[in-house]
C-alpha cells in the first residue's frame, strides 16, 4: 500500500462555476480523489490530504511558496512514498522551480497538477494529470520534482521536469519544457537552504521601445532582465539602451542579471556587448527558474559574489 500525501491548494483544478465565474472550491478538492476512486477502485494506495490555502494561482506571491514548503515539511515528507500538489496553470512554472530547487536533494517524488478546465467539465484534463502522477508513485522510484501534464489536443500526459518548465503561451492551455536531457551534473547544495525568497527582485521583459527611465528602483535588490529568444536586447537609443540602464543599476549597487540564453561560439553583437558590461549573463536556464531561483538566493545570501556561485549550480536539473 502506497501512501501518498495530497496537497490541496486551489487553482482551477479545485474551482467550480458558478454563475460563469470560475473561483476555488473547497469541496472542488475532494471530487479531484473521488473520480480517481472511481476510475481506479482497485489501486493500491492511501491518501493523506492537507490544504494550507486555497487561491486562484495568479494570485500567489513568493510568500505563498514559503507556506506551502512549510506546510509540506510540517507534514514530515519522508513518511510518505510520494507527494502531489494540486495547482493552477498560470504561475504552475514558478512554483514548480520553486518546489525543484528547495527539495532538491529530498528522496522522494513531489508532482504538480493542474487542470485546464474545472472537474465538473468533462473536457478537463486534471484527472488524467493526477491519475498519471499516482501511477508514477506505485510503479517507479523517483525523486525529484514534476509536473504531469497532457496538453488539451493530446492523447499522452507529458512528464516535465520542474525546473525545466515554462509558462503556457499566450491564448493557449499547452505546456512545455526545454531540452529533457541533463547535460550538466546536477549536484547536492551543502549549505541548509531557508525557505525565503526574496519579493525585491524586478524582472524586466524586453519590447519594441521599452524606455527604462520609467522604472523606480527604489527598493530594488536586484534586475533580472529578459532577453529575446536569440540572447538579445536593444542596446542603442537614448533612454531605450539596456546598456544605459546597467549602468544606472549598477551606480545604485543594483545588481543586474541577464536571461535566458544560450552559450554558443558565435553570438549578435548586442548580446556580446551585454557580456562586456559587469551584468550577469546566466546561460542555459529558462526565465521562470532564473526568476525563483534568483528569488531564493537573495533570500538565503548576502554579497553578489555568493548569489553568482549559487546561481551556477546545478540544483536541480535546470541546466541543459
Amino acid at each position: 500500500m502506497k501512501k501518498i500525501l495530497v496537497v490541496f491548494t486551489g487553482g482551477t483544478i479545485g474551482s467550480s462555476v458558478n454563475d460563469g465565474a470560475i473561483d476555488t472550491d473547497s469541496n472542488t478538492s475532494f471530487l479531484l480523489l473521488a473520480q480517481f476512486k472511481q476510475r481506479f477502485p482497485q489501486a493500491n494506495v492511501t491518501f493523506t490530504t492537507l490544504q494550507p490555502y486555497q487561491m486562484l494561482s495568479e494570485n500567489l506571491s513568493p510568500k505563498i511558496w514559503t507556506t506551502l514548503i512549510l506546510a509540506i515539511e510540517n507534514a514530515n515528507p519522508q513518511n510518505y512514498d510520494g507527494i502531489v500538489i494540486t495547482h493552477g496553470t498560470d504561475t504552475l512554472a514558478y512554483t514548480a522551480a520553486a518546489l525543484g530547487f528547495y527539495f532538491h536533494a529530498l528522496n522522494l517524488p513531489i508532482f504538480l497538477v493542474s487542470s485546464h478546465y474545472p472537474l465538473s467539465n468533462k473536457n478537463a484534463n486534471g484527472l488524467d494529470n493526477f491519475s498519471f502522477a499516482i501511477e508514477k508513485i506505485i510503479t517507479e522510484n523517483l525523486s525529484g520534482v514534476f509536473v504531469p501534464y497532457r496538453n488539451p489536443a493530446a492523447k499522452w500526459v507529458v512528464l516535465h521536469k520542474a525546473t525545466r518548465l515554462m509558462c503556457s503561451p499566450q491564448l493557449s492551455s499547452d505546456f512545455f519544457s526545454i531540452a529533457d536531457a541533463n547535460t550538466v551534473p546536477k549536484t547536492i547544495f551543502n549549505a541548509p537552504l531557508k525557505a525565503q525568497f526574496s519579493e525585491r527582485i524586478l524582472l524586466i521583459k524586453p519590447y519594441p521601445s521599452l524606455n527604462y527611465d520609467y522604472f523606480d528602483l527604489t527598493n530594488v535588490e536586484a534586475v533580472l532582465h529578459d532577453l529575446y529568444h536569440s540572447g538579445t536586447a536593444c542596446t542603442t537609443g537614448q533612454g531605450k539602451s539596456l546598456l544605459a540602464f546597467i549602468k544606472r543599476c549598477q551606480s545604485q549597487n543594483i545588481a543586474v542579471y541577464l536571461a535566458p540564453a544560450l552559450k554558443s561560439t558565435n553570438a549578435y553583437q548586442s548580446t556580446l556587448e551585454l557580456v562586456n558590461t559587469r551584468a550577469t549573463m546566466l546561460f542555459n536556464m529558462t526565465i521562470e527558474a532564473t526568476f525563483v531561483k534568483l528569488s531564493l538566493a537573495y533570500g538565503n545570501f548576502t554579497g553578489e559574489t555568493t548569489v553568482v556561485s549559487f546561481m551556477q549550480q546545478n540544483l536541480a536539473g535546470e541546466y541543459i
